[in-house]
């Protein structure tokens, strides 16, 4: 699995510390990263269905 770095403000990555952890909804940082990714391409993808934007797997458009 690739690494990638991001720059992120102090106040975010508070945030974002706050739901890691036992106690929290992610195991690591990295899972509550690449879910937040998720759910942001998935809503992305609901957008562009319902602009008639989608393409299909290979780029192009359908």
């Amino acid at each position: 699995m690739p690494k990638i770095s991001v720059e992120i403000p102090d106040e975010l990555l508070a945030d974002l510390d706050e739901h890691v952890g036992d106690d929290g909804k992610f195991v690591n940082r990295s899972d509550a990263v690449r879910a937040s990714i998720r759910k942001t391409l998935d809503t992305l993808d609901e957008i562009d269905a319902r602009h008639g934007r989608l393409t299909d797997e290979d780029g192009s458009d359908e």
